[in-house]
Order: structure tokens, then C-alpha cells, then sequence
């Protein structure tokens, strides 16, 4: 186990902060740990009546390409992953659900992040309408849930909280 012996934030933004900490590790010496702080996360597998999964498409300026992906979202202050995940369904696909349950949590890149994605399949789904964030650009996608494991297979899908949630999702189902 490691002990912190300082910390210091050198970056606060509006989703995330960065902070390093100096630490004393197990044999004696120490080290610096730099330290992505992150809310939190939910995503959801969302099924429609006749089994297909809707993903969305959207691009990603951090690796400079789209990424097919389950809806998911940042939780805003104070908000439990169980609303964050609904929100996000209908902000990100236009659809409500009658159900949702609680598949996985996973962390998101623990070795220098503390996101915890939340993941959750939802169903009786309802169709409202869009509500994005005025910086997202997002495409709504249906496909066979075989379809959408079989992206994975292909590397089409390739971002950890998909392959985790379609996955937990496909045991389930």
C-alpha cells in the first residue's frame, strides 16, 4: 500500500482535475503519482422491443477519430449513477425506459484516474426526442445485439465501456 506525504492540484476544469501526490511506497522510497480526478461516470446498454441495441456514434477529439458506443455521460454534482444513466439515455438517444438495472462497474484507467463507470441496461424504451449538449455532435444507431457483439469482434466497437457492457449485457440476456 502506498502513503501520501503531499498533493498538490495543478489543474482544475470544469470535468476533471489533475493533481500529484508524492507518495511512500512499500520498500521504503517514494514516488510521484500524477492523479486524473473524475466524477464519475454512467453508461447504459439500452434494448429495444425486438432485441436490437441502440448505440451512438460520435467523435472523439482526445484519439482524433468516431467511436461506436453505448450512451453514456460525466455525473453532475451530487447525482446518483442511476439518474446520471437515465439522463443520458434520453439527452444522448431520445428515449426513456420503463426499467433499468445495474450490470458493472468498472474503473475506467485506474492507473492514474479515479472514473468509476456505472453501467446499466435499460429497457421498455420510449421514444421522446434528443436533448445533446451544445457540444456534442452524437448519430443514433440500431443494430441487432448479435451484430453489435460481433464489433467488438471486429474492433469496430473498442471502447472499454462498451465491450464491458455489451458483454455483461449479452450474459444477461
Amino acid at each position: 500500500m502506498e502513503k501520501r506525504i503531499s498533493s498538490k492540484r495543478i489543474y482544475e476544469g470544469k470535468v476533471l482535475n489533475l493533481r500529484v501526490d508524492e507518495v511512500k511506497i512499500e520498500n521504503g522510497n517514494t514516488a510521484m503519482r500524477e492523479v486524473v480526478e473524475h466524477p464519475g461516470a454512467a453508461g447504459i446498454v439500452p434494448i429495444l422491443e425486438g432485441g436490437e441495441v441502440i448505440l451512438v456514434r460520435q467523435y472523439r477529439y482526445s484519439i482524433g477519430s468516431d467511436l461506436l458506443e453505448i450512451p453514456a455521460g460525466t455525473s453532475r454534482a451530487n447525482e446518483n449513477p442511476e439518474d446520471c444513466a437515465v439522463r443520458e439515455l434520453e439527452e444522448e438517444t431520445g428515449y426513456r425506459c420503463k426499467m433499468i438495472a445495474k450490470i458493472a462497474e468498472c474503473f475506467v484507467a485506474p492507473g492514474y484516474s479515479t472514473e468509476k463507470m456505472h453501467i446499466y441496461l435499460a429497457k421498455g424504451l420510449t421514444k421522446t426526442q434528443t436533448q445533446m449538449d451544445e457540444d456534442e455532435s452524437i448519430h443514433v444507431e440500431r443494430y441487432p445485439f448479435s451484430e453489435a457483439l460481433e464489433k467488438i469482434r471486429t474492433g469496430e466497437i473498442r471502447d472499454a465501456k462498451s465491450m464491458v457492457g455489451l458483454q455483461t449485457a449479452a450474459r444477461l440476456l
